[in-house]
Protein backbone atom coordinates (compact mmCIF):
# COMPACT_ATOMS: atom_id res chain seq x y z
CA UNK A 1 0.00 0.00 0.00
CA UNK A 2 1.31 3.27 -0.90
CA UNK A 3 1.60 6.57 1.51
CA UNK A 4 1.60 9.35 1.04
CA UNK A 5 1.68 13.31 2.83
CA UNK A 6 -0.07 16.01 1.02
CA UNK A 7 1.44 19.58 2.32
CA UNK A 8 -0.72 22.43 1.66
CA UNK A 9 -2.34 25.36 3.67
CA UNK A 10 -5.51 24.99 1.70
CA UNK A 11 -7.94 22.40 3.12
CA UNK A 12 -10.04 22.54 -0.53
CA UNK A 13 -6.25 21.45 -2.23
CA UNK A 14 -5.74 18.90 0.42
CA UNK A 15 -9.11 16.96 -0.20
CA UNK A 16 -8.24 17.36 -3.78
CA UNK A 17 -5.49 15.83 -3.92
CA UNK A 18 -6.14 13.25 -1.30
CA UNK A 19 -9.41 11.88 -3.44
CA UNK A 20 -7.37 11.91 -6.76
CA UNK A 21 -4.44 9.44 -5.09
CA UNK A 22 -6.65 7.49 -3.31
CA UNK A 23 -8.57 6.35 -6.55
CA UNK A 24 -5.31 5.98 -8.87
CA UNK A 25 -3.68 3.84 -5.97
CA UNK A 26 -6.04 1.80 -4.00
CA UNK A 27 -5.79 1.34 -1.76
CA UNK A 28 -3.58 4.56 -0.34
CA UNK A 29 -3.00 5.89 3.16
CA UNK A 30 -2.90 9.65 2.55
CA UNK A 31 -2.01 12.37 5.47
CA UNK A 32 -2.51 15.64 5.61
CA UNK A 33 -0.06 18.55 6.96
CA UNK A 34 -1.11 22.27 6.90
CA UNK A 35 2.31 23.88 7.41
CA UNK A 36 5.79 22.64 7.89
CA UNK A 37 5.87 21.80 11.29
CA UNK A 38 3.06 19.45 11.52
CA UNK A 39 4.74 17.95 8.17
CA UNK A 40 8.28 17.50 9.84
CA UNK A 41 6.23 15.81 12.66
CA UNK A 42 4.43 13.35 10.28
CA UNK A 43 7.98 12.82 8.30
CA UNK A 44 9.68 12.13 11.48
CA UNK A 45 6.76 9.30 12.98
CA UNK A 46 5.52 7.30 8.90
CA UNK A 47 7.85 6.71 5.70
CA UNK A 48 6.44 8.33 2.39
CA UNK A 49 6.42 7.03 -0.84
CA UNK A 50 5.89 10.48 -2.20
CA UNK A 51 5.39 14.39 -0.60
CA UNK A 52 3.89 16.94 -2.14
CA UNK A 53 4.57 20.99 -0.92
CA UNK A 54 3.03 23.85 -2.01
CA UNK A 55 5.64 26.83 -2.40
CA UNK A 56 3.73 29.33 -0.93
CA UNK A 57 2.17 28.93 2.95
CA UNK A 58 1.71 30.72 5.95
CA UNK A 59 4.40 30.41 8.87
CA UNK A 60 6.18 28.22 6.50
CA UNK A 61 9.63 28.34 4.65
CA UNK A 62 8.83 26.03 1.84
CA UNK A 63 12.24 26.08 0.14
CA UNK A 64 13.77 25.86 3.63
CA UNK A 65 11.78 22.92 4.43
CA UNK A 66 13.01 21.34 0.97
CA UNK A 67 16.67 21.86 1.60
CA UNK A 68 16.05 19.95 5.09
CA UNK A 69 14.16 17.08 3.95
CA UNK A 70 16.71 16.67 1.08
CA UNK A 71 19.64 16.44 4.05
CA UNK A 72 17.51 14.70 6.52
CA UNK A 73 15.71 12.33 4.29
CA UNK A 74 17.24 11.70 1.12
CA UNK A 75 15.66 8.98 -0.08
CA UNK A 76 11.99 11.08 0.24
CA UNK A 77 10.58 12.01 -3.29
CA UNK A 78 8.91 15.47 -3.02
CA UNK A 79 6.65 16.71 -5.89
CA UNK A 80 6.46 20.33 -5.98
CA UNK A 81 2.34 21.07 -6.34
CA UNK A 82 1.60 24.98 -6.80
CA UNK A 83 0.17 27.92 -8.48
CA UNK A 84 3.62 30.00 -8.38
CA UNK A 85 5.49 30.48 -11.52
CA UNK A 86 7.38 27.28 -12.99
CA UNK A 87 9.60 29.61 -14.51
CA UNK A 88 10.91 31.42 -11.01
CA UNK A 89 10.49 28.66 -8.48
CA UNK A 90 10.71 25.32 -10.79
CA UNK A 91 14.25 25.59 -11.06
CA UNK A 92 15.06 26.52 -6.93
CA UNK A 93 12.87 23.54 -5.48
CA UNK A 94 14.41 21.18 -7.82
CA UNK A 95 18.29 22.35 -6.93
CA UNK A 96 16.95 22.26 -3.39
CA UNK A 97 16.28 18.51 -4.09
CA UNK A 98 12.20 18.05 -4.88
CA UNK A 99 11.86 15.69 -7.51
CA UNK A 100 9.77 17.77 -9.56
CA UNK A 101 7.32 20.44 -9.98
CA UNK A 102 4.38 21.21 -11.41
CA UNK A 103 1.37 24.02 -11.37
CA UNK A 104 -2.29 23.47 -10.06
CA UNK A 105 -3.39 24.29 -12.93
CA UNK A 106 -1.76 21.73 -15.24
CA UNK A 107 -4.25 19.10 -16.78
CA UNK A 108 -5.87 15.98 -15.07
CA UNK A 109 -3.30 13.44 -17.16
CA UNK A 110 -0.33 15.71 -16.54
CA UNK A 111 -0.60 15.82 -12.64
CA UNK A 112 -0.94 11.95 -12.59
CA UNK A 113 1.71 11.67 -15.07
CA UNK A 114 4.34 13.87 -12.60
CA UNK A 115 2.97 12.25 -9.46
CA UNK A 116 3.52 8.54 -10.98
CA UNK A 117 6.93 9.52 -12.61
CA UNK A 118 8.00 11.12 -8.74
CA UNK A 119 6.37 7.82 -7.06
CA UNK A 120 8.97 5.85 -9.19
CA UNK A 121 12.34 7.99 -8.05
CA UNK A 122 11.98 9.51 -11.53
CA UNK A 123 12.12 13.11 -12.19
CA UNK A 124 9.22 15.39 -13.55
CA UNK A 125 9.44 18.89 -16.00
CA UNK A 126 6.83 19.96 -17.43
CA UNK A 127 7.88 20.66 -21.36
CA UNK A 128 7.64 24.83 -20.68
CA UNK A 129 10.85 24.22 -18.51
CA UNK A 130 12.20 21.41 -20.06
CA UNK A 131 12.42 23.36 -23.51
CA UNK A 132 13.53 26.70 -21.84
CA UNK A 133 17.07 27.75 -22.72
CA UNK A 134 18.90 28.06 -19.08
CA UNK A 135 21.20 31.00 -20.61
CA UNK A 136 18.51 32.80 -22.01
CA UNK A 137 16.38 33.04 -18.81
CA UNK A 138 19.25 34.42 -16.58
CA UNK A 139 19.91 37.13 -19.55
CA UNK A 140 16.26 37.52 -19.36
CA UNK A 141 15.59 37.99 -15.75
CA UNK A 142 17.26 39.13 -12.99
CA UNK A 143 15.66 37.59 -10.58
CA UNK A 144 17.36 34.14 -11.64
CA UNK A 145 20.64 35.53 -10.58
CA UNK A 146 19.78 35.29 -6.92
CA UNK A 147 20.66 33.35 -4.70
CA UNK A 148 18.23 29.82 -3.09
CA UNK A 149 18.36 32.47 0.54
CA UNK A 150 17.90 35.49 -1.35
CA UNK A 151 15.12 34.55 -3.86
CA UNK A 152 13.53 32.90 -0.19
CA UNK A 153 13.72 36.40 1.31
CA UNK A 154 12.79 38.13 -1.64
CA UNK A 155 9.56 36.15 -1.76
CA UNK A 156 8.99 37.03 2.08
CA UNK A 157 9.47 40.66 1.42
CA UNK A 158 6.90 40.58 -1.52
CA UNK A 159 4.09 38.65 0.84
CA UNK A 160 4.50 41.77 3.04
CA UNK A 161 6.77 40.60 6.11
CA UNK A 162 9.27 42.87 7.81
CA UNK A 163 13.14 42.19 8.05
CA UNK A 164 12.31 41.33 11.98
CA UNK A 165 10.04 38.69 10.76
CA UNK A 166 11.86 38.03 7.95
CA UNK A 167 14.49 36.97 10.68
CA UNK A 168 12.49 35.26 13.20
CA UNK A 169 11.22 33.02 10.16
CA UNK A 170 14.42 31.95 9.08
CA UNK A 171 15.83 31.79 12.45
CA UNK A 172 18.49 34.41 11.66
CA UNK A 173 19.85 37.98 12.83
CA UNK A 174 17.71 41.17 12.20
CA UNK A 175 21.06 42.80 10.43
CA UNK A 176 21.99 39.52 8.51
CA UNK A 177 18.48 39.81 6.71
CA UNK A 178 19.34 43.60 6.03
CA UNK A 179 22.59 42.68 4.26
CA UNK A 180 20.62 40.11 2.62
CA UNK A 181 17.82 42.45 1.34
CA UNK A 182 20.81 44.98 0.04
CA UNK A 183 22.67 42.54 -1.86
CA UNK A 184 19.29 41.80 -3.30
CA UNK A 185 18.65 45.20 -4.15
CA UNK A 186 21.65 45.52 -5.90
CA UNK A 187 21.39 42.34 -8.07
CA UNK A 188 18.20 43.07 -9.10
CA UNK A 189 18.83 46.93 -9.41
CA UNK A 190 15.86 48.17 -7.35
CA UNK A 191 15.91 51.07 -4.73
CA UNK A 192 12.70 50.32 -2.37
CA UNK A 193 10.06 47.54 -2.07
CA UNK A 194 7.74 49.54 -4.40
CA UNK A 195 10.32 49.08 -7.32
CA UNK A 196 10.73 45.77 -5.64
CA UNK A 197 7.23 45.06 -6.47
CA UNK A 198 6.81 46.37 -10.26
CA UNK A 199 9.84 44.19 -11.15
CA UNK A 200 8.05 41.54 -9.16
CA UNK A 201 4.84 41.94 -11.40
CA UNK A 202 6.89 42.06 -14.61
CA UNK A 203 7.81 38.71 -14.39
CA UNK A 204 4.57 37.48 -12.51
CA UNK A 205 6.38 36.55 -9.33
Amino acid sequence: MKKFLIIDDHVVVRSGIKVLLSEIYKPAEVDEASNGETALEKIKDNKYDLVTLDVQMPDTDSLGLMEYLKVKYPSLSVLVFSVSPENIYASRFLKAGAKGFINKNAPLDEIKKAIDLVLHNEKYLSDAITHQDPATAKEENLFNTLSVREFEIVSLLLSGQTISKIAANLHLGVSTIGTHKARIFDKLKVTNLLELKELANVYNI
